[in-house]
C-alpha cells in the first residue's frame, strides 16, 4: 500500500509539471491521478494504435513517445516526437493508408482516463477541458503541416531548421552555449520528420555545424535557436513559424 501511495505521489508530482494541464487546480489535479489508468512500456513498444487514440484522454507522463504511420513505400516513419503531457489524437480518415500509432521512443509511463470521467473531474475548470486539452493536437497537426506541406515552399535545409526548434522547445535546456538537447535524437529520426533520406539529413545538419548554428557534443547537438530563427526570417514561412510557438521568446 504504501509502495502504491509513493507511486501515486509521483504521478501526481509529474501530472503537475506539465505545462499543457498546468491550467488545473491542485484539488482537479489529485482527482485526475486517482482516476487515471496507469502503464509502463519499454522502448519501442507500441503504447496505443490509431483507433484507441480517440477513444479516451492519454497522458504521457514519464520518457519521450512518438507517433508513427505508414508512409507511400507501406514503411513505419516517425512523424512526431512527443515529450510528457496529452499524447494526441490523430483520427483514422477515410481511404487512409497512414495507419497511426502511438510508440515508446524509450521507456514511458502512461495514463488512461475515460473522457467522460475526465469532463466531471475538470467540469469547475475555468477554461474547456476539452479545448484545452486538445490544444495539443493542434499543435502537433500544425507541426506536420510546416514540415511536410509542399505549399509552404521550404527546402531541406529549412525543413531541418524548422525541425530542431520544435525538438528544442520540448528536449532542450538552455546553457552558455545555447540550447542543448537532453536526447541524442539519430539523424534517421530526424530524416523521418522532414520526410527526407538520412544522408541527406546528414549533410544538411554538417552545412547546420558549419554555419555555427549547431555544436556537436559527443552524440548530443548544442542548438543556437535565436540565430537559427533570425535565419530563417527570410524564408516564406517566417510568420508560421513564430505561431508554431518555437520562437526563442517562447522556449522554457
Amino acid at each position: 500500500m504504501n509502495e502504491r501511495n509513493t507511486s501515486r505521489e509521483a504521478d501526481l508530482d509529474r501530472l503537475s509539471r506539465l505545462k499543457a494541464l498546468s491550467w488545473l487546480s491542485p484539488p482537479e489535479l489529485a482527482l485526475l491521478v486517482s482516476a487515471l489508468a496507469l502503464a509502463n512500456y519499454k522502448r519501442h513498444a507500441v503504447i496505443m494504435r490509431e483507433a484507441a487514440m480517440a477513444q479516451d484522454a492519454h497522458i504521457l507522463l514519464a520518457g519521450i513517445a512518438r507517433i508513427t504511420c505508414l508512409n507511400a513505400r507501406n514503411e513505419r516513419v516517425t512523424v512526431a516526437m512527443l515529450a510528457p503531457g496529452p499524447i494526441p489524437e490523430f483520427p483514422a480518415l477515410p481511404l487512409s493508408q497512414s495507419v497511426f500509432q502511438c510508440e515508446a521512443y524509450n521507456d514511458c509511463r502512461v495514463g488512461t482516463v475515460s473522457w467522460d470521467d475526465f469532463d466531471g473531474i475538470t467540469a469547475n475548470a475555468h477554461e474547456s477541458a476539452f479545448k484545452q486539452f486538445h490544444r495539443n493536437d493542434l499543435k502537433q497537426w500544425y507541426r506536420l503541416l510546416l514540415r511536410s506541406s509542399s505549399f509552404l515552399n521550404l527546402g531541406l535545409h529549412e525543413r531541418i531548421a524548422v525541425a530542431l526548434l520544435e525538438l528544442c522547445s520540448d528536449f532542450g535546456i538552455e546553457e552558455s552555449r545555447g540550447t542543448l538537447l537532453r536526447v541524442s535524437f539519430s539523424h534517421k529520426d530526424i530524416a523521418n520528420l522532414v520526410g527526407a533520406s538520412r544522408p541527406r539529413v546528414t549533410e544538411h545538419l554538417a552545412r547546420l555545424e558549419r554555419e555555427k548554428f549547431v555544436i556537436r557534443q559527443g552524440r548530443q547537438m548544442v542548438v543556437q535557436v535565436a540565430k537559427l530563427f533570425d535565419s530563417m526570417k527570410d524564408a516564406q514561412a517566417a510568420a508560421h513559424l513564430a505561431g508554431a510557438n518555437i520562437a526563442v521568446a517562447r522556449l522554457n
